[in-house]
């Protein structure tokens, strides 16, 4: 048997007698350290960790129960089996022995074979226990590990949906009053398109550690899936601060993704519920933060949002005694975007009546444009892909237009726009402009944009247009005459010529790699007399 696998004993006893006759029987089984009292061991013990522990009973200055109570005090080592040895060879010591924690008691002096074989017995036990221990241990990791994945978000680590759900349902079930954040990163599909998966499950763990280091040890944390997570404030209810919390939540994510330097427009947008006001159960606050997220979605993103200034405003509009004063007042706050109005397809058709009836009776002429992202030759984009590219032309045409233009979303692929002050002359360049910044957002490859003009026409306009067509007298040649002055004074009216449109060759229609070319686009100039655009040329 090699050195490096002897067990190692130490055995403290005050006679040298005792100490060489036990080192002679262990040798070459076992490793053997003598001390000569308990203070002696005690030292030994600070920086080693035997196997197994033969201890006299009877000792000067400290016996050893003394030095029994010190070992079993330290953590380290109070699992080191310890026999006892006594020259008092009776039950009741060696039954106080053995209620002190000692695994076996010897009789002093001892025989050599029975020292060997109960030293023997005793280093086999505790290997069995340490491997039982270690098996145990194995166990209770691998159920431990079971339970984190049945509760937690493999890739960040958080709490995931459905145990979250039950821990917020138990804090609030206790009468616990917080507030639930919805969170949820904008644009962060371009990040996986652009820069691949890893990096996208590198923001994902980002936003993870941005959540942990804001949340306290009573909150919850919680990544319901994709982009999107959840946590839970326990005991904040204070406005100001729940903002302050939010904003720099907001802040401390974007400046990560500002320091990675990604060209996606990437954001984070955050709604706000408050229990119990907002809901008193999971499911309530989730779909009150829900609400909230999708105010801050379509108002401009990178924002916060709470839940209870939509319902607090209803009511406050529905409990309140008001003159037209106060009405005008308050429909009068301008709105603090920047860019084009936006509006619902399912109220657009209000404002478009609108606008079409003050055209009808004005001076001017409004020009609109309907965009369609249009799918590359040869390639086959997904409703992930469609989705991307239709929120970031909608992100152009925010930013390029102006407050008094007007938006629509006319279906999944499709944005309608009223420009209310452009001249035609001007229509071409800002559609450039729209295009240009929708490149620079979108870098999939997949889609390019289709356009068609329309006009409503004013009243000028339509009476000219009126005028036009309609149809003249005959004219009777003026009679002949050598007068001069006849011919002065009654012209001779020449007949109308109307124009002659000669028909263009039909070009074959091919792929331009140049997404804004005027292959991709086509103009049509129409009348329109009320009512929503119909099937718009090219894109019905």
């Amino acid at each position: 048997m090699g050195s490096a696998s002897l067990k190692h004993v130490l055995i403290v006893d005050d006679d040298n007698i005792n100490l060489t006759c036990a080192r002679t029987v262990l040798k070459g089984y076992c490793k053997v350290t003598p001390t000569i009292s308990g203070n002696q061991a005690l030292h030994f013990l600070e920086n080693n960790t035997p196997d197994l522990i033969l201890l006299d009973m009877n000792m000067p200055f400290m016996d050893g129960f003394e030095v029994m109570r010190r070992i079993r005090e330290n953590p380290r080592i109070k699992d080191i089996p310890i026999i006892f040895l006594s020259a008092n060879a009776n039950a009741v010591t060696e039954a106080e022995c053995l209620e002190m924690g000692a695994v076996d008691f010897i009789a002093k002096p001892f025989v050599p074979s029975v020292l060997l074989n109960r030293i023997n017995r005793v280093l086999a036990i505790e290997d069995k226990h340490h491997i039982l221990s270690d098996e145990l241990n194995e166990r209770i990791k691998e159920v431990e590990d079971i339970k984190d994945r049945s509760q937690k978000d493999v890739l960040t680590g958080l709490y995931n949906r459905v145990y979250t759900e039950s821990l917020v349902n138990k804090k609030l079930s206790s009468g616990a009053e917080g507030v639930l954040f919805m969170i949820d990163m904008d644009n962060f599909k371009a990040i996986n398109d652009n820069y691949g998966h890893i990096a996208g499950d590198d923001v994902l763990k980002m936003m993870a550690d941005s959540l942990r280091a804001c949340a306290g040890e009573n909150d919850i944390t919680c990544r319901i899936g994709g982009d999107e997570f959840v946590a839970f404030f326990d005991g904040l209810s204070d406005r100001h601060e729940i903002s302050e919390k939010a904003a720099a939540l907001i802040m401390d994510i974007c400046t990560k993704l500002d320091e990675k330097e990604f060209n996606t427009n990437s954001s984070i947008s955050v709604g706000i519920a408050h229990a119990p006001d907002d809901g008193s159960e999971f499911n309530k606050l989730y779909n009150a933060a829900d609400k909230a997220l999708y105010y801050v979605k379509q108002n401009g993103k990178n924002s916060y949002h709470f839940y209870s200034d939509s319902s607090a405003e209803e009511q406050g509009r529905s409990g309140q005694l008001v003159d037209i004063g106060y009405i005008e007042e308050a429909l009068n706050r301008s709105d603090s975007g920047t860019g084009v109005y936006k509006v619902a397809f399912d109220s657009f058709h209000h404002v478009y009546n609108l606008v079409s009836r003050i055209v009808s009776r004005s001076d001017r002429d409004v020009e609109s444009v309907l965009f369609t992202i249009m799918p590359v030759p040869g390639t086959d984009p997904d409703t992930t892909e469609t989705e991307l590219a239709i929120e970031l032309l909608e992100q152009a045409i925010y930013s390029s237009l102006r407050r008094e233009d007007i938006s629509t979303r006319y279906s999944s692929r499709q944005i309608f726009v009223i420009l209310m002050g452009a001249r035609d002359e001007n229509v071409q360049m800002i559609v450039e402009r729209i295009n240009a910044a929708f490149f620079t957002l979108y870098m999939g490859g997949k889609y390019t944009i289709a356009y068609d003009f329309v006009k409503m026409r004013g009243k000028k306009t339509a009476d000219r247009a009126t005028a036009e067509v309609r149809v003249k007298p005959e004219i009777s040649p003026a009679p002949v005459t050598e007068s001069v002055a006849e011919l002065v004074t009654e012209p001779v009216t020449e007949p109308e010529v109307l124009p002659v449109f000669e028909e263009e060759p039909v070009k074959e229609e091919t792929f331009d790699p140049n997404p804004f070319s005027a292959i991709n686009s086509r103009t049509a100039l129409l009348h329109i007399e009320g009512g929503l655009l119909g099937t718009p040329g090219n894109n019905s």
